[in-house]
């Protein structure tokens, strides 16, 4: 794999990425590799059992818990989300004009658990050029206070557009998370552990590290662009190393490259290692169908064009049109990444999956790009 760690040393080179650990499983085989640093100031090279914040990649281990109830009949993918969470009873939209978080209208529809996974709820997100996301800032929805409390805290907030009408990546997998706590009675934290990172042997994964894990923990950097250099994160916003009672849907877990790996793993047949099965197969298949209708396509993230080729499954992207990805990939690929430019895939159909960690706001997304091309054009002949 010498040139696949060429393609990540020239990242490191130019100073975008302090050190990278990859990962590509592919029918039974694993071919991993990790190079640079953990940390630019001790020159503390990445380890096998390093760990990372993975921001959003928590998001798909929610969606999993939550498919996992479906199946048990706890809930309905059509529930609407006041059935579990009254806060939400009273929910305004913004009127269209989208100018003021007090000129609302009524719903037109509620807001669905579907909805969540599928983030067409009509929710709003911090870093989003919206008035209604400022607001989210300004009033500090995003802190260490309990699950429960934030998620009150949110339902005093309107909509930002109808349910179902976009497309819109946002707080929605924070409020699900919160549907979790309510239907099996337990806090977040005990319901992955039991329903996912025991079972799996996720033994890396959690919403807090003691101060043996802290140092396994990758320093967190901003990438600064106009001055090429990386900055160190001291403190990130809503992201706590030792807090035993935060937890969050959308984001919040650590966990290694190993552990992620278990879970990817999982999500190629429903299945842990030892034959546990976590969802059936008939579920894992409904998950990475496309949801969203034509009218929704494509989807958008700020400063993000990656995603014209994809579809959106029950919280996972899911490649739709291979040939807007230049013919690269495979119908139904899913996966997602994290804000720190981590990322992964899956691939049932040609038992694939792959893994990258890093630890960088505002990376150079062009670093999943390559990673993706790399194992299409070298394990598979793309179309």
């Amino acid at each position: 794999m010498d040139e696949l760690n060429k393609i990540f040393q020239n990242y490191i080179d130019k100073k975008t990425f302090p050190g990278i650990q990859w990962s590509i499983y592919k029918d039974g085989k694993y071919l991993s590799g990790k190079l640079g640093y953990s940390n630019i100031e001790t020159l503390k090279e990445i380890e096998d059992d390093t760990i990372y914040r993975i921001f959003s990649m928590t998001k798909p281990i929610i969606a999993i818990v939550t498919m996992q109830l479906v199946e048990k009949k706890l809930i309905k993918l059509d529930d609407p989300i006041d059935k579990y969470l009254s806060e939400f009873q009273n929910l305004k939209v913004m009127k269209n004009n989208k100018e003021s978080i007090s000129d609302l209208e009524d719903l037109k529809n509620k807001p669905t658990i579907k909805n969540l996974l599928q983030h067409t709820a009509g929710f709003s997100y911090n870093f989003h050029p919206d008035v209604l996301a400022s607001e989210y800032t300004k009033q500090k929805l995003f802190n260490e206070r309990l699950l429960s409390d934030e998620i009150k805290l949110l339902s005093k907030f309107p909509l930002y557009s109808q349910p179902m009408t976009e497309w819109r990546y946002s707080v929605c997998i924070d409020v699900l998370a919160r549907i979790l706590e309510v239907v099996l009675n337990k806090k977040l934290q005990n319901i992955l552990k039991d329903n996912i990172f025991d079972p799996l042997e996720m033994k890396d994964t959690g919403f807090s590290l003691d101060k043996k894990k802290s140092q396994r923990l990758m320093a967190l950097y901003h990438y600064d662009s106009q001055n090429n250099k990386l900055i160190e994160e001291k403190n990130p916003l809503d992201y706590p190393t030792n807090n035993e009672t935060y937890a969050r849907g959308g984001h919040g877990l650590y966990s290694t490259i190993n552990d992620y790996n278990k879970f990817c793993k999982m999500l190629l047949s429903g299945r842990s290692n030892a034959g546990v099965q976590i969802i059936s197969e008939k579920t894992l298949n409904l998950i990475i169908k496309n949801t969203l209708p034509d009218n929704l396509l494509p989807i958008k993230i700020e400063g993000d064009n990656s995603l014209e080729p994809y579809g959106w499954g029950l919280g996972f992207r899911t490649m739709l049109f291979p040939e807007k990805n230049k013919n690269i990939g495979e119908f139904e690929e899913f996966g997602w990444g994290g804000a720190a430019s981590t990322y992964f895939l899956v691939d049932i159909k040609n038992n694939l999956f792959a893994t990258l960690m890093t630890h960088v706001l505002n990376g150079d997304r062009n670093l999943n790009v390559d990673f993706y091309k790399f194992i299409y054009s070298t394990f598979l002949n793309s179309k």
